[in-house]
């Protein structure tokens, strides 16, 4: 074409809960310019093709994670994923794993409580934390736990993670990563009461370590090093609780 573009065909994905009893797809033909993503081609095709369709996103930056989707059954993130690594054809998808809201949008509340569960704080006596002042920390010690702090929580790991797809109550890579990430902290003293969390049903032993969540994560956090690390751990807690003070779960 004249102006540079290149036309290709995005099958997506259209479910509305007042229209639908079950996902459909629909078929647009997308004029991509050579350095679009395919967040560019979902935006054209919301605001000049079909102004119903609903999708998530923010920053453009790969920032806030908002912006997940499956692209040719893959977990992306739209804003940073080229469409010149596909072909003619791109199907575009919700995330897998999770339920869903309009169209490429997914609910992500039973996630939320997810990564409540694990206390993602410091956890720290109040008394000593007032007597004691800040904390200083190394760049070693910050060191130790910075990878698992990177996460932007685009859920990409939940949709590709087996586990989530046949136990939807795990606790899922993301929410474990980042209870590890405080564990790991040394301004923390909550590790005991989070590896307890841990050894529980629908945790960290569930995971069969596909290592699916790390290959999709766009940040590099490797979640999947994170539940590793966080089992042998947990392990240690368990026995050395005998050591000190004798069994004190079941």
């Amino acid at each position: 074409m004249a102006d540079g573009s290149k036309t290709k065909t995005f099958i997506v994905t259209r479910f509305d809960p007042d229209r639908h009893e079950a996902p459909t797809t629909e078929t647009y033909e997308v004029p991509v310019r050579e350095r679009w993503k395919v967040l560019d081609a979902l935006n054209y095709i919301k605001d000049e093709l079909d102004p119903t369709l609903s999708h998530r996103w923010s920053c453009r930056m790969a920032v806030c994670g908002s912006c997940g989707m499956n692209v040719n059954g893959e977990p992306k993130l739209t804003c940073k994923t080229s469409l010149a690594e596909y072909g003619d054809t791109v199907r575009v998808e919700p995330l897998a794993n999770f339920p869903v809201v309009r169209d490429l949008v997914v609910e992500l509340d039973g996630f939320m409580d997810k990564f409540r569960a694990v206390k993602p704080w410091i956890i720290k006596a109040k008394e000593r934390a007032v007597e004691e002042g800040p904390h200083r920390q190394s760049p070693e010690e910050l060191e130790v736990f910075r990878q698992f702090s990177m996460c932007i929580n685009c859920m990409l790991c939940y949709a590709a993670c087996p586990v989530v797809a046949n136990e939807p109550e795990f606790l899922g890579p993301a929410a474990i990563a980042l209870g590890h990430r405080y564990n790991e902290d040394s301004r923390d003293e909550g590790a005991r009461e989070r590896n307890r969390i841990f050894r529980g049903e629908g945790t960290i032993f569930s995971c069969s370590y596909a290592n699916e969540c790390s290959e999709v994560c766009p940040k590099h956090v490797d979640p999947a090093a994170a539940i590793n690390q966080a089992k042998f751990r947990a392990v240690l807690d368990w026995a050395a609780s005998f050591v000190t003070s004798g069994p004190r779960e079941e």
